[in-house]
Protein backbone atom coordinates (compact mmCIF):
# COMPACT_ATOMS: atom_id res chain seq x y z
CA UNK A 1 0.00 0.00 0.00
CA UNK A 2 2.97 2.36 0.96
CA UNK A 3 4.90 1.41 -2.57
CA UNK A 4 1.26 2.58 -4.32
CA UNK A 5 1.21 5.57 -2.03
CA UNK A 6 5.12 6.78 -3.37
CA UNK A 7 4.36 5.54 -7.39
CA UNK A 8 0.56 7.56 -7.28
CA UNK A 9 3.10 11.07 -5.49
CA UNK A 10 5.36 10.42 -8.09
CA UNK A 11 3.13 10.12 -10.96
CA UNK A 12 1.77 13.18 -10.10
CA UNK A 13 5.17 14.79 -9.84
CA UNK A 14 6.10 13.80 -13.06
CA UNK A 15 2.92 15.06 -14.71
CA UNK A 16 3.86 18.23 -13.00
CA UNK A 17 6.76 18.46 -14.10
CA UNK A 18 5.44 17.69 -17.95
CA UNK A 19 2.70 20.62 -17.50
CA UNK A 20 5.74 22.65 -15.87
CA UNK A 21 7.64 21.73 -18.89
CA UNK A 22 4.74 22.38 -21.25
CA UNK A 23 4.08 25.87 -19.93
CA UNK A 24 7.46 26.60 -20.31
CA UNK A 25 7.02 25.78 -24.13
CA UNK A 26 3.66 26.92 -25.11
CA UNK A 27 5.71 30.66 -22.95
CA UNK A 28 8.28 30.07 -25.58
CA UNK A 29 6.80 29.33 -28.45
CA UNK A 30 3.74 32.44 -28.00
CA UNK A 31 7.12 34.73 -27.04
CA UNK A 32 9.13 33.77 -30.02
CA UNK A 33 5.78 34.23 -32.43
CA UNK A 34 5.53 37.70 -30.72
CA UNK A 35 8.84 38.61 -31.83
CA UNK A 36 8.41 37.32 -35.22
CA UNK A 37 5.04 39.62 -35.59
CA UNK A 38 7.24 42.34 -34.63
CA UNK A 39 9.99 41.80 -36.52
CA UNK A 40 7.17 41.13 -39.47
CA UNK A 41 5.51 44.47 -38.74
CA UNK A 42 9.36 46.23 -38.67
CA UNK A 43 9.79 44.75 -42.06
CA UNK A 44 6.55 46.24 -43.61
CA UNK A 45 7.63 49.38 -41.75
CA UNK A 46 11.03 49.77 -43.32
CA UNK A 47 10.06 48.61 -46.95
CA UNK A 48 6.74 50.69 -47.02
CA UNK A 49 9.69 53.91 -46.00
CA UNK A 50 9.80 55.79 -49.16
CA UNK A 51 12.41 58.62 -48.06
CA UNK A 52 15.40 58.52 -46.88
CA UNK A 53 15.32 60.29 -43.87
CA UNK A 54 11.97 58.25 -43.36
CA UNK A 55 13.69 54.96 -43.76
CA UNK A 56 16.67 55.72 -40.57
CA UNK A 57 14.29 57.25 -38.61
CA UNK A 58 11.96 54.11 -38.26
CA UNK A 59 15.43 51.76 -38.25
CA UNK A 60 16.48 53.99 -34.97
CA UNK A 61 12.74 54.02 -33.47
CA UNK A 62 11.52 50.68 -33.87
CA UNK A 63 14.58 48.44 -33.77
CA UNK A 64 15.91 49.08 -30.31
CA UNK A 65 12.62 48.62 -29.06
CA UNK A 66 11.27 45.10 -31.10
CA UNK A 67 15.02 44.03 -30.82
CA UNK A 68 15.48 44.91 -26.31
CA UNK A 69 18.44 46.44 -27.87
CA UNK A 70 20.46 49.55 -25.92
CA UNK A 71 22.27 50.91 -29.19
CA UNK A 72 21.72 50.87 -32.49
CA UNK A 73 23.92 52.38 -35.11
CA UNK A 74 24.10 52.36 -38.88
CA UNK A 75 27.40 52.95 -40.50
CA UNK A 76 27.38 53.90 -44.50
CA UNK A 77 30.06 53.60 -47.28
CA UNK A 78 29.67 57.13 -49.07
CA UNK A 79 32.75 57.07 -51.41
CA UNK A 80 33.24 60.93 -52.24
CA UNK A 81 30.51 61.86 -49.76
CA UNK A 82 28.00 61.35 -52.50
CA UNK A 83 25.11 60.40 -50.46
CA UNK A 84 25.95 62.90 -47.89
CA UNK A 85 25.91 65.85 -50.35
CA UNK A 86 22.47 64.78 -52.15
CA UNK A 87 20.93 64.56 -48.56
CA UNK A 88 22.18 67.89 -47.42
CA UNK A 89 20.86 69.29 -50.63
CA UNK A 90 17.59 67.90 -50.68
CA UNK A 91 17.11 69.24 -47.23
CA UNK A 92 17.70 66.08 -44.76
CA UNK A 93 18.39 66.99 -41.25
CA UNK A 94 21.84 64.95 -41.05
CA UNK A 95 22.40 66.18 -37.60
CA UNK A 96 18.45 64.48 -36.48
CA UNK A 97 20.64 61.31 -37.04
CA UNK A 98 23.30 61.22 -34.70
CA UNK A 99 23.64 57.54 -35.12
CA UNK A 100 23.99 57.27 -38.70
CA UNK A 101 27.42 57.10 -39.82
CA UNK A 102 29.22 58.34 -43.20
CA UNK A 103 32.82 56.66 -43.90
CA UNK A 104 34.74 56.92 -47.06
CA UNK A 105 35.41 53.66 -48.11
CA UNK A 106 34.78 50.28 -46.62
CA UNK A 107 38.14 49.77 -44.68
CA UNK A 108 36.85 51.02 -41.49
CA UNK A 109 34.18 48.90 -40.94
CA UNK A 110 36.63 46.22 -40.12
CA UNK A 111 35.05 43.39 -42.51
CA UNK A 112 37.45 40.38 -44.17
CA UNK A 113 36.65 40.41 -47.57
CA UNK A 114 39.65 38.46 -49.11
CA UNK A 115 39.47 35.91 -51.59
CA UNK A 116 36.02 37.89 -52.82
CA UNK A 117 33.91 36.23 -50.23
CA UNK A 118 30.96 38.20 -48.59
CA UNK A 119 31.94 39.29 -44.85
CA UNK A 120 30.04 37.32 -41.92
CA UNK A 121 28.65 39.16 -39.23
CA UNK A 122 30.85 39.63 -35.99
CA UNK A 123 29.19 39.25 -32.77
CA UNK A 124 31.73 39.56 -29.86
CA UNK A 125 32.05 41.43 -26.43
CA UNK A 126 32.28 45.53 -26.69
CA UNK A 127 35.48 47.05 -27.33
CA UNK A 128 35.12 50.76 -26.68
CA UNK A 129 38.65 51.01 -28.72
CA UNK A 130 38.53 48.55 -31.39
CA UNK A 131 34.80 49.41 -32.56
CA UNK A 132 34.66 53.27 -32.26
CA UNK A 133 34.45 53.43 -35.87
CA UNK A 134 30.67 51.66 -35.21
CA UNK A 135 30.16 52.94 -31.68
CA UNK A 136 31.81 56.40 -31.15
CA UNK A 137 28.75 57.52 -28.64
CA UNK A 138 27.80 54.37 -26.93
CA UNK A 139 26.51 56.29 -24.43
CA UNK A 140 25.56 52.69 -22.23
CA UNK A 141 27.77 50.19 -20.95
CA UNK A 142 27.50 47.66 -23.52
CA UNK A 143 28.37 44.83 -23.03
CA UNK A 144 28.35 42.68 -25.94
CA UNK A 145 27.47 44.02 -29.63
CA UNK A 146 26.79 42.33 -33.53
CA UNK A 147 28.33 43.90 -36.44
CA UNK A 148 26.34 42.82 -39.67
CA UNK A 149 27.34 43.94 -43.05
CA UNK A 150 24.84 45.40 -45.68
CA UNK A 151 25.07 43.58 -48.36
CA UNK A 152 23.77 44.31 -52.42
CA UNK A 153 25.26 41.94 -54.96
CA UNK A 154 27.92 40.73 -52.49
CA UNK A 155 28.96 44.55 -52.55
CA UNK A 156 29.30 46.22 -49.26
CA UNK A 157 27.24 49.23 -48.67
CA UNK A 158 27.39 49.63 -44.77
CA UNK A 159 27.40 47.93 -41.32
CA UNK A 160 23.93 47.84 -39.09
CA UNK A 161 25.45 47.99 -35.83
CA UNK A 162 24.00 46.64 -32.40
CA UNK A 163 24.91 46.32 -29.00
CA UNK A 164 23.70 44.97 -26.06
CA UNK A 165 24.36 45.61 -22.26
CA UNK A 166 23.95 42.03 -21.20
CA UNK A 167 27.34 40.10 -22.25
CA UNK A 168 25.68 36.68 -23.06
CA UNK A 169 23.44 38.65 -25.85
CA UNK A 170 25.84 38.35 -29.10
CA UNK A 171 28.47 35.62 -28.95
CA UNK A 172 30.37 34.27 -31.19
CA UNK A 173 28.80 30.81 -31.33
CA UNK A 174 25.18 32.13 -31.69
CA UNK A 175 23.74 31.84 -35.20
CA UNK A 176 23.00 34.65 -37.35
CA UNK A 177 20.62 33.58 -39.60
CA UNK A 178 18.29 35.92 -38.01
CA UNK A 179 20.39 38.89 -37.96
CA UNK A 180 21.51 38.45 -41.95
CA UNK A 181 18.13 38.09 -43.09
CA UNK A 182 17.21 41.56 -41.15
CA UNK A 183 20.31 43.21 -42.82
CA UNK A 184 19.70 41.96 -46.24
CA UNK A 185 16.05 43.58 -45.93
CA UNK A 186 17.38 46.63 -44.39
CA UNK A 187 20.19 46.47 -47.28
CA UNK A 188 17.80 46.68 -50.02
CA UNK A 189 15.31 49.28 -48.84
CA UNK A 190 18.94 51.51 -48.38
CA UNK A 191 19.83 51.18 -51.86
CA UNK A 192 16.07 51.77 -53.42
CA UNK A 193 15.15 54.72 -51.31
CA UNK A 194 19.00 55.92 -51.42
CA UNK A 195 18.44 55.39 -55.41
CA UNK A 196 15.20 57.45 -55.49
CA UNK A 197 16.75 60.12 -53.16
CA UNK A 198 19.48 60.68 -56.19
CA UNK A 199 17.26 60.50 -58.91
CA UNK A 200 14.80 63.18 -56.99
CA UNK A 201 18.32 65.42 -56.94
CA UNK A 202 18.98 65.05 -60.18
CA UNK A 203 15.61 65.99 -61.59
CA UNK A 204 15.74 68.97 -59.42
CA UNK A 205 19.23 70.00 -59.74
CA UNK A 206 21.11 71.67 -62.99
CA UNK A 207 24.00 69.53 -64.55
CA UNK A 208 26.16 72.36 -65.56
CA UNK A 209 26.34 74.22 -61.94
CA UNK A 210 25.32 71.52 -59.40
CA UNK A 211 22.46 74.10 -57.91
CA UNK A 212 19.18 73.92 -58.28
CA UNK A 213 17.16 73.92 -61.46
CA UNK A 214 13.78 76.39 -62.14
CA UNK A 215 11.43 73.51 -61.26
CA UNK A 216 13.10 72.92 -57.79
CA UNK A 217 12.72 76.88 -57.48
CA UNK A 218 9.89 77.43 -57.92
CA UNK A 219 8.55 74.47 -56.05
CA UNK A 220 10.56 75.90 -53.48
CA UNK A 221 9.01 79.25 -53.45
CA UNK A 222 5.30 78.12 -52.85
CA UNK A 223 6.59 75.98 -49.46
CA UNK A 224 8.40 79.19 -48.52
CA UNK A 225 5.79 81.50 -48.94
CA UNK A 226 3.58 79.06 -47.36
CA UNK A 227 5.76 78.78 -44.33
CA UNK A 228 6.34 82.17 -43.63
CA UNK A 229 2.51 82.85 -43.63
CA UNK A 230 2.07 80.35 -40.77
CA UNK A 231 5.26 81.61 -39.49
CA UNK A 232 5.17 85.26 -40.19
CA UNK A 233 8.72 85.49 -41.10
CA UNK A 234 9.65 87.53 -43.85
CA UNK A 235 11.62 85.49 -47.58
CA UNK A 236 13.17 87.57 -49.81
CA UNK A 237 14.09 86.52 -53.35
CA UNK A 238 16.86 88.04 -55.55
CA UNK A 239 17.42 87.60 -59.58
CA UNK A 240 20.79 87.78 -60.28
CA UNK A 241 22.30 88.14 -63.91
CA UNK A 242 25.56 87.87 -64.97
CA UNK A 243 26.48 91.08 -67.13
CA UNK A 244 27.95 90.93 -70.78
CA UNK A 245 27.81 86.80 -70.54
CA UNK A 246 27.19 86.78 -74.38
CA UNK A 247 30.46 88.73 -74.78
CA UNK A 248 32.17 85.87 -73.17
CA UNK A 249 30.88 83.04 -75.16
CA UNK A 250 31.70 84.62 -78.23
CA UNK A 251 35.06 86.26 -77.35
CA UNK A 252 36.35 83.04 -75.31
CA UNK A 253 34.04 80.29 -76.46
CA UNK A 254 31.29 78.53 -74.89
CA UNK A 255 33.10 75.97 -72.21
CA UNK A 256 34.89 79.25 -70.91
CA UNK A 257 31.46 81.02 -70.52
CA UNK A 258 30.50 77.31 -68.51
CA UNK A 259 33.11 77.98 -66.54
CA UNK A 260 32.13 81.54 -65.95
CA UNK A 261 28.82 79.78 -64.88
CA UNK A 262 30.14 77.13 -62.25
CA UNK A 263 32.03 79.99 -60.54
CA UNK A 264 29.53 82.20 -60.18
CA UNK A 265 27.22 79.95 -59.06
CA UNK A 266 30.01 78.93 -56.29
CA UNK A 267 30.38 82.61 -55.21
CA UNK A 268 26.78 82.95 -54.89
CA UNK A 269 26.62 80.00 -52.41
CA UNK A 270 29.76 80.82 -50.51
CA UNK A 271 27.43 84.04 -49.23
CA UNK A 272 24.45 81.64 -48.36
CA UNK A 273 23.14 79.97 -45.18
CA UNK A 274 22.19 76.13 -45.37
CA UNK A 275 18.43 77.71 -44.97
CA UNK A 276 18.71 79.19 -48.56
CA UNK A 277 18.30 78.06 -52.16
CA UNK A 278 20.02 78.75 -54.53
CA UNK A 279 18.83 77.87 -58.51
CA UNK A 280 19.75 78.68 -62.15
CA UNK A 281 16.88 79.83 -63.84
CA UNK A 282 18.12 79.42 -67.19
CA UNK A 283 21.15 80.71 -69.60
CA UNK A 284 22.92 83.25 -67.41
CA UNK A 285 20.43 84.14 -64.67
CA UNK A 286 20.36 82.62 -61.37
CA UNK A 287 17.58 83.15 -58.33
CA UNK A 288 17.93 83.19 -54.17
CA UNK A 289 15.53 82.29 -52.14
CA UNK A 290 16.77 83.95 -48.45
CA UNK A 291 14.48 82.69 -45.81
CA UNK A 292 13.69 84.92 -42.40
CA UNK A 293 15.38 87.90 -44.59
CA UNK A 294 14.16 91.35 -44.65
CA UNK A 295 14.96 93.50 -47.68
CA UNK A 296 17.82 95.36 -45.55
CA UNK A 297 19.23 91.56 -44.85
CA UNK A 298 18.80 90.81 -48.03
CA UNK A 299 20.12 93.59 -50.08
CA UNK A 300 23.52 93.75 -47.99
CA UNK A 301 23.85 90.07 -48.74
CA UNK A 302 23.69 90.47 -52.66
CA UNK A 303 26.21 93.34 -52.03
CA UNK A 304 28.31 90.86 -50.76
CA UNK A 305 27.36 88.19 -53.96
CA UNK A 306 28.30 91.30 -56.56
CA UNK A 307 31.27 92.25 -54.69
CA UNK A 308 32.44 88.74 -54.43
CA UNK A 309 31.90 88.21 -58.05
CA UNK A 310 33.81 91.39 -59.19
CA UNK A 311 36.40 91.97 -56.85
CA UNK A 312 38.52 88.82 -58.10
CA UNK A 313 38.97 87.91 -61.69
CA UNK A 314 37.92 84.94 -63.32
CA UNK A 315 41.08 82.24 -64.41
CA UNK A 316 39.84 80.91 -67.22
CA UNK A 317 41.01 77.59 -68.18
CA UNK A 318 43.47 78.42 -70.44
CA UNK A 319 45.47 81.24 -68.35
CA UNK A 320 43.51 84.01 -69.14
CA UNK A 321 42.33 86.13 -66.49
CA UNK A 322 38.68 87.88 -66.62
CA UNK A 323 36.99 90.24 -65.20
CA UNK A 324 33.03 89.57 -64.27
CA UNK A 325 30.39 90.91 -62.68
CA UNK A 326 26.83 90.45 -61.86
CA UNK A 327 23.30 92.51 -61.59
CA UNK A 328 21.15 91.83 -58.77
CA UNK A 329 17.90 92.74 -58.25
CA UNK A 330 16.13 92.05 -54.87
CA UNK A 331 12.25 92.22 -53.72
CA UNK A 332 10.45 90.56 -50.08
CA UNK A 333 7.34 89.09 -49.79
CA UNK A 334 4.59 91.56 -47.84
CA UNK A 335 1.84 90.14 -49.16
CA UNK A 336 0.41 87.94 -45.93
CA UNK A 337 -2.81 87.99 -46.70
CA UNK A 338 -4.51 84.59 -46.74
CA UNK A 339 -7.04 85.01 -49.28
CA UNK A 340 -4.19 85.78 -52.05
CA UNK A 341 -3.48 82.76 -53.76
CA UNK A 342 0.35 81.45 -52.84
CA UNK A 343 0.98 80.84 -56.82
CA UNK A 344 0.33 83.96 -57.47
CA UNK A 345 2.37 86.11 -54.35
CA UNK A 346 5.11 83.83 -55.48
CA UNK A 347 5.17 84.76 -59.37
CA UNK A 348 4.69 88.79 -57.83
CA UNK A 349 7.80 88.65 -55.79
CA UNK A 350 10.10 87.18 -58.50
CA UNK A 351 8.82 89.56 -61.24
CA UNK A 352 9.41 92.73 -58.49
CA UNK A 353 13.02 91.02 -58.07
CA UNK A 354 13.06 90.66 -61.70
CA UNK A 355 11.72 94.16 -62.17
CA UNK A 356 14.74 95.57 -59.51
CA UNK A 357 17.21 93.75 -62.01
CA UNK A 358 16.02 95.25 -65.07
CA UNK A 359 16.73 99.12 -63.15
CA UNK A 360 20.00 97.66 -61.92
CA UNK A 361 21.08 96.86 -65.88
CA UNK A 362 19.67 100.10 -67.23
CA UNK A 363 21.37 101.95 -63.89
CA UNK A 364 24.78 100.65 -65.17
CA UNK A 365 25.20 96.58 -64.31
CA UNK A 366 27.33 95.87 -60.92
CA UNK A 367 24.86 97.13 -59.09
CA UNK A 368 21.97 96.06 -56.58
CA UNK A 369 18.67 97.53 -56.61
CA UNK A 370 16.49 96.92 -53.88
CA UNK A 371 12.57 97.06 -54.66
CA UNK A 372 9.91 98.83 -52.81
Amino acid sequence: MHERGASVRELIAENEALRRQLNSLIDQAENNHAIMMRHQAFDLEIVGASTFPELVGTIFRLLPVIADLDAVTLSLVDTGADIHTVMTKLGVDLAAFPHLLFHEDAEPLGYDQAGGCAPKPRLMPFDAAAQRHAFPRPGTDLASVALVPLLRNKRLIGSLNLGSRDPSRFTPLLGTDFVEHMASIIAICLENVISNEMLKYIGLTDALTGVYNRRYMDRRLLEEIARARRQTYRVSCMYIDIDWFKQVNDTHGHLAGDDVLREVAARIKAELRMSDALGRFGGEEFVVLLIDADLDSASMVAQRIRAGVADRPFLLPDGQSLAVSVSIGVATLDDFERDHAIEGVAQQLVAQADQALYQAKEGGRNRVVAGV
